[in-house]
Order: C-alpha cells, then sequence, then structure tokens
C-alpha cells in the first residue's frame, strides 16, 4: 500500500518530487516472476583484480530534466550541450553502464525505464518498470540495473540493454535513491519513509540488513573503498555517515536545509541544499561543514568525477548544470539545461565516439 500521508507530505514540498505522479487509488497487483539466470562471459570492460574495474574518465554529464523530458549530453570539458534526446514519462534517474556504452532513464510519470545509446545519442528502448520507477543504480561489473519503485517498495533487478526481469527484492518504503558498493556485492537502497537504508545481497538478491539513519534519506552515495555510505536526509537537514564494515550508522551531520544528495571527492563530501541553495562541503575527518558554495536554485544531482578535480550539480529552478572546481570550491563552469534538470544518480560516462 502507498504510505498516503508520507507521500502527500512530500508532493507539497516546493514543486518536488513525485511532480506529476498522481496518488493512485490502487496499486495494481504486483505481476509474479520466475527469476531468470544471468551470466556475464566476460566484462565489457577492463578489470584489474577481483572485483576491480578501470574506468575510462568521464566526458560526458548525462542529465535529466523532468519537466521537458529530456535527456541532455553535456561535454564536460566545454560544459557545452552536444545533444538532447526527447524522453517521454518525466526523466529523473541516471545510471550508465560500465563501459559507458549505454545510459538508463527511469521515467516515474510513465512507468518506463529507458535505454539510450550513448555513441549514437540516440533512444534505444524503452519497457514498463513496475508502478513508479526512480532511483537506478548499474552494478559495476556484470551490468546489472537495479531500479528503485517508489510506490511497491521493492527493486526491480534488469538485465543490460534488454531490460528483462532478473528478480525483485522487496525493501522499505519509498525507496529512492540507490548505489552499489565497488565491489559489486551489496546494493544499498535508501529508503525515504522508513528513515532506513536497506541492505541487499547482490548475489542472493535477499535483504540482509536495514540500518537506521536521519529523517527521509533520498540520496546514497559509497566511498570509493567501500567502507562508508552517505545519506542525504531531507526531513532531517543533515547527512548519515554509515559504517558498512559494522552495518550501524556512525553520526549525522548537519548541512544546509533539505539535503538532496552527496558527492564525495578529496577527502570532502559536496552536498546539495535545495531550500538553501548552496552545495555544504563536509570536512569528513572531523565531521564539520567547511564552506557552503552558492549555485543556482534548488540543487539536486550532484556527482565528483572520480579524479576528484571537479563536482557537478543540477540546479532545478536556475536550470542548470554546473562545474565546481574541488580545489577552490568555486564555481569554474555552466551549462544552461531544459526545464527541471534532476540527474538523480551517477550521472557522468566516458567517450565512446570512437568504440567499436
Amino acid at each position: 500500500m502507498v504510505n498516503v500521508s508520507a507521500l502527500s507530505l512530500l508532493c507539497v514540498m516546493r514543486r518536488r518530487w513525485p511532480r506529476g505522479l498522481q496518488l493512485r487509488s490502487s496499486i495494481v497487483a504486483t505481476i509474479v516472476w520466475g527469476l531468470a539466470s544471468f551470466a556475464v562471459s566476460q566484462p565489457p570492460f577492463a578489470a584489474d583484480g577481483p572485483g576491480k574495474v578501470q574506468v575510462a574518465a568521464p566526458a560526458f554529464a548525462y542529465v535529466t530534466s523532468q519537466l521537458d523530458g529530456a535527456l541532455s549530453i553535456v561535454q564536460l570539458a566545454g560544459m557545452k550541450t552536444v545533444a538532447t534526446i526527447p524522453l517521454t514519462g518525466k526523466p529523473a534517474g541516471v545510471g550508465v553502464s560500465p563501459d559507458g556504452a549505454h545510459v538508463y532513464v527511469t521515467a516515474p510519470d510513465g512507468k518506463v525505464v529507458h535505454v539510450v545509446d550513448a555513441k549514437a545519442r540516440a533512444l534505444l528502448a524503452s519497457k514498463t518498470v513496475g508502478e513508479g520507477p526512480l532511483g537506478i543504480a548499474v552494478h559495476p561489473i556484470d551490468g546489472r540495473v537495479f531500479v528503485a519503485d517508489w510506490y511497491l517498495n521493492r527493486i526491480d533487478v534488469l538485465a543490460p540493454i534488454t531490460l528483462a526481469p532478473l528478480g525483485r527484492v522487496m525493501v522499505g518504503q519509498s525507496p529512492s535513491g540507490l548505489a552499489v558498493t565497488p565491489d559489486g556485492r551489496w546494493l544499498l537502497s535508501a529508503d525515504r519513509d522508513s528513515n532506513a537504508v536497506s541492505v541487499v545481497s547482490v548475489e542472493t538478491l535477499k535483504l540482509v540488513d536495514t540500518i537506521e539513519v536521519g529523517k527521509r534519506p533520498f540520496g546514497v552515495t559509497i566511498s570509493e573503498d567501500g567502507t562508508r555510505a552517505y545519506t542525504a536526509n531531507v526531513k532531517g537537514d543533515s547527512v548519515s555517515v554509515i559504517d558498512l564494515i559494522k552495518r550501524e550508522r556512525i553520526q549525522d551531520i548537519g548541512v544546509g536545509l533539505r539535503p538532496y544528495a552527496v558527492a564525495l571527492a578529496g577527502g570532502r563530501a559536496f552536498v546539495t541544499d535545495q531550500y538553501a541553495e548552496t552545495v555544504s562541503v563536509v570536512d569528513l575527518k572531523d565531521a564539520t561543514v567547511e564552506a557552503k558554495i552558492a549555485v543556482g536554485a534548488y540543487p539536486e544531482g550532484i556527482i565528483a568525477d572520480p579524479d576528484g578535480r571537479f563536482v557537478y550539480v543540477a540546479s532545478w529552478d536556475d536550470n542548470l548544470l554546473q562545474k565546481i572546481e574541488v580545489a577552490t570550491l568555486k564555481v569554474v563552469g555552466e551549462a544552461l539545461m531544459p526545464d527541471g534538470p534532476r540527474a538523480f544518480g551517477l550521472f557522468l560516462g566516458p567517450d565512446v565516439s570512437a568504440a567499436d
């Protein structure tokens, strides 16, 4: 069942999610799927030891604009939009395949997940998934796609490219952000209306633990070494720090109003504060906010590039993608986006134009 009071509260949060989604009087009964077998004979990228992947440097940002129904491809070097792809269903969440060849986009209003060919810069396929697909994550090794269903309190597991169903797992209420540990063993789900993070075994697709965090977690981000996770708690105005080894919350760090998502770079957490129109910069060593960077109105999606030089943030109300230099904590570039950019997820990808 949908949590009516929690969803209604969320709907009135200053034009925010779930924008365009209407509360249904009933939820269509869940279709029973058989678990399909899935194997990948060889990953489409270079491996460097067990569970480690050599990922190409990002060259593009893939930014969803929910109100205009578009996916923008932005060249990071010059912050220039090189393509805009129309997508139905109010696109929101975004993830990129390990080799960068495919971009996966959730569209909750249309109950679909889209697959975009990154090289051709064109829509490849669309598939109906659940009742309200929102958060999305892609397995860093085998490429499986994980989709959080806001209404059905579950995560759907889909095959790469074809999006054939491989299984599902029930989690807490209103699952939002998803993240997979770098070794590919664990999937985390920020369950907004349960004030918790679910820990799922990727191998067995079973819920193995639930970790209490701050009020209304939305985005969740995992550290490069896989030992810590960070949730942005939209009602707690805080970031919860999770020890993934002990599977427990260590502390909450106060940030700006209505934090949405977290990026990690240079020993810091960069947190989008929706109501404050800032990015809070948290020194993770002493758990203090060392700076607040003024950005566009209503910042939401945020990500750091792998080398930690830049952080990219999408601001919904000002229709901007902005580039922050980590060394100086200054905005050093921006690109104008279609209406309502969210970029909820890991939205950077490499240049695949020369790929076979």
